[in-house]
């Protein structure tokens, strides 16, 4: 079991693991995100059960690390788990659009995406790794 003070890390260490994995499946099969996200605008299912996941783990994120304002990684990971919740609500009430503006958004950069993705998952899984 995580002691208190090295939650935010393993937060930050799983956010790192799963930023990498995506970055590297992108990287292996370019234009995946882009066709993921056209599924998800054409299905309201997907959308409704990817908007409950979103906010559901934004929400488990938020409400179990500890915030401690004296701790950058603690603040980061309290507002990663906040956006999410806001990302899980909007979408919910807004998903069409709001998936339509994210692809057009990645448009023909996801390789840029994938290698942001990327550093910053190393960057994440490198800050815990020197938390612990």
């Amino acid at each position: 079991m995580a002691e208190g003070q090295d939650i935010s890390a393993w937060i930050a260490l799983f956010i790192g693991l799963y930023a990498l994995g995506a970055a590297v499946g992108e990287l292996r099969s370019p234009g995946s995100w882009a066709a993921m996200l056209d599924g998800f605008e054409t299905s309201e299912a997907l959308r409704f059960l990817t908007g409950i996941v979103v906010l559901s783990l934004g929400a488990t994120i938020y409400l179990v690390n500890p915030y401690d304002p004296a701790d950058w990684l603690s603040i980061l990971v309290t507002v990663i788990g906040g956006g999410m919740v806001v990302e899980g609500v909007v979408i919910l009430g807004f998903g069409r659009p709001f998936l339509h503006i994210a692809s057009s958004m990645m448009g023909a950069v996801n390789r840029v995406w994938a290698l942001f993705s990327a550093a910053l998952g190393l960057v994440l899984i490198c800050v815990a790794m020197l938390r612990f």
